[in-house]
């Protein structure tokens, strides 16, 4: 079983809002897949090499649109959004000065799941007929 806190950072939000509709849709989708599932299988994680902060990885939203997010083992923190090379800076800068997380937080829990029998059909009700 795997056990992950996953975070949304005002950052993201603010960040996401300069973008235009349909990078915004685009990125809010990869959110979503994230906060499905935090391990990110099935997307493209790249670690920051150049950041300050070993836990700063980029994951790819489009041709250009990059998320960085903070990942540990026990937690995933969506932190910003723009294209490649701004998200890239942003996230080398290190940003140390960034105020105190604000973050909209989930218990995420990967369970196995039981195949349950199939549902017995639903015996259909005939009108009641009256005489009339």
């Amino acid at each position: 079983m795997v056990r992950m806190d996953f975070r949304i950072a005002d950052t993201f939000t603010t960040s996401l809002a300069r973008l235009t509709g349909e990078e915004q849709k685009a990125a809010k989708t990869t959110a979503f897949d994230l906060q499905l599932d935090p391990t990110g299988k099935g997307l493209g994680f790249h670690k920051l090499d150049k950041a300050k902060d070993p836990n700063f990885w980029s994951v790819r939203v489009s041709r250009d649109i990059r998320v960085i997010v903070h990942k540990t083992s026990g937690s995933l923190l969506i932190y910003y959004v723009d294209h490649h090379d701004k998200a890239y800076a942003w996230a080398e800068k290190g940003n140390q000065n960034l105020p105190p997380i604000k973050a909209t937080s989930w218990r995420y829990s990967r369970l196995r799941t039981a195949r349950l029998p199939p549902r017995a059909p639903r015996r259909r009700q005939c009108p009641l007929l009256l005489p009339g």
